[in-house]
This record gives structure tokens, sequence and C-alpha cells, in this order.
């Protein structure tokens, strides 16, 4: 009886104390019945990470606000298409490319490539080849009327070098305010191109488009029925020209373009053409 009182045949190990669980790091041990209803709702909201939304690792959260955002009420990211991207119509062509062209690429590329020549140089003053050029095609007009040389031919020579000088400085002038006249009808009309580059080429293709008539004429004479044909087609060419360089300088389409161009092309018609036809 001692030795049952004492706890012998028993197992002699003292009696374990039962501590409560350690709730793991970052969780409220407390049971659920400590909190409110409304609390322990909300309580699995509160033990998310610092910085991280509410549904983070949630599929249902996240399908659900998936779900949600074409609904009524809801908003979500969209993006805007550019209406003038790929849907027709006029676009502007890309910006030029490499450094300006020489005098001689210059000249050849207004007859051989023009409308790559127009967009290179778009940017860049060619007063250069349009004074000089338009300077020489000036002193040489003058011998493309047949009245004109006449009147040239029997003077004396102290007589003519002023008159031929004058002639070409006219031209010259006369190129410069028709090309300004060009520019401002583009701009008006709603081109973005700068006017040094405008007027340049204006007078380059005055210039290099009459060239072939005015070197018939100057053996033929200005009324022969050969220099009056190639007066046209040199005249056609040159509004072709024209309408090109200004669509590629000032961002035109061609109807804007041919518009912008339609008073110095009537001035070259009457002044050059109808003047040998």
């Amino acid at each position: 009886m001692a030795g049952f009182r004492n706890g012998r045949g028993r197992d002699n190990r003292p009696p374990q104390q039962h501590r409560p669980q350690q709730a793991p790091y970052g969780y409220n041990a407390t049971p659920p019945q400590a909190y409110p209803q409304q609390q322990w709702q909300q309580q699995p909201q509160q033990q998310q990470p610092y910085g991280e939304p509410e549904y983070f690792g949630d599929p249902h959260a996240q399908h659900h606000h998936a779900a949600a955002a074409n609904n009524p009420g809801h908003t979500q990211m969209f993006s805007v298409d550019d209406p003038y991207g790929q849907q027709g119509g006029h676009q502007a062509p890309p910006a030029p490319v490499g450094p300006r062209l020489g005098w001689k690429a210059l000249l050849s590329g207004i007859v051989l490539r023009p409308a790559d020549t127009f967009l290179r140089m778009r940017d860049h003053a060619v007063w250069g080849p349009a004074l000089i050029v338009t300077f020489l095609y000036g002193l040489l007009a003058i011998f493309g009327f047949d009245q004109a040389r006449e009147e040239v031919l029997n003077a004396t020579l102290s007589s003519t070098i002023p008159y031929v000088l004058m002639t070409g400085v006219g031209f010259v002038v006369g190129g410069l305010i028709l090309g300004a006249v060009t520019h401002t009808l583009a701009r008006q009309l709603g081109g973005d191109g700068a006017w040094q580059p405008t007027v340049g080429l204006s007078m380059l293709i005055m210039a290099l488009t009459d060239a072939p008539r005015l070197l018939f004429a100057l053996f033929l004479g200005g009324e022969n029925g050969l220099v009056q044909v190639i007066g046209w087609l040199t005249w056609l060419a040159a509004g072709a020209l024209f309408t090109l360089m200004v669509s590629r300088s000032h961002d035109l389409p061609w109807p804007k373009a041919l518009g912008a161009s339609a008073i110095q092309l009537a001035a070259l018609l009457s002044l050059i053409k109808l003047g040998t036809l």
C-alpha cells in the first residue's frame, strides 16, 4: 500500500506539462472564438504581407477582379489607337535621312530622282545652286525670244552686256518672288515646310525644266513648231515637279500641293512659254 501510495508499480516519470503550441510567425494565436465574427472574417486580409494587394495569391480573387472589370461601375486600363496610324489617307513621309546633297547630286537628282531628292533636301537651304543656276538661265533666256535676240545681236557690246546682266538679275528676283508665293500658299493649305528649301528648289525647277526648250530656241527660234511642243511638254514636267516638291517639303497631298504651285505655273506659262509660242 505504501508503494502504491508512493506511485510504485506505475510509471515513475513525472507528469508532463502541456504547454500551449506556439503559433507560426505572423499569425495570431488567439482562437477564432475570441474575435467577433466580423473581425475574424477580416483577419486573413490583415495577415497579408505589407505592400501587396488583398487578393495577392488568391486565384479566386483575381478571377473575380478580371470578371468584374467589364461590368457596369468598374473600370479597367485600355489603350487608345491612333486614328491616323494605319487607317489610310495621306500619311506624312519619313524624316529626311543623311547629309545634304552636293550641287552635282542635287541637280541630277531633281531630274533623275526627284522624290528622294526633294525629301532629303526638305530641311536644307539650296541658295548657292539656286541663285547661280537661275542667273545663268536668265542670261540665256533672252536669246530664246526672237525679237529680244535680234535687238541684242544688233546692239553694241557696251549696251548689250548691261541688258543681259539685268535680264539675269530679273529672272533671279522673279524666281524668288514666285517661290515665296508658292511657299505662302502651301503654308495656308496646311503645309509645314521651311521657306528657304521651298523657294530655292522652286527656282531650280523653273530653270532646269525650261532648259531643253531654251536650248532648241537658241538655234531654231522661239516660234519654231518643235520648240513650241517642247515648251508645252517641259511646262507639264515643271508642274509635276512643283507638285512633288511641295508635297515632300510641306507634307501635303498632291491636290493641295498642285494648288499651291498653280500661281507659279501660270506665271511661267504666261511670261516664258507663251512669250515664245
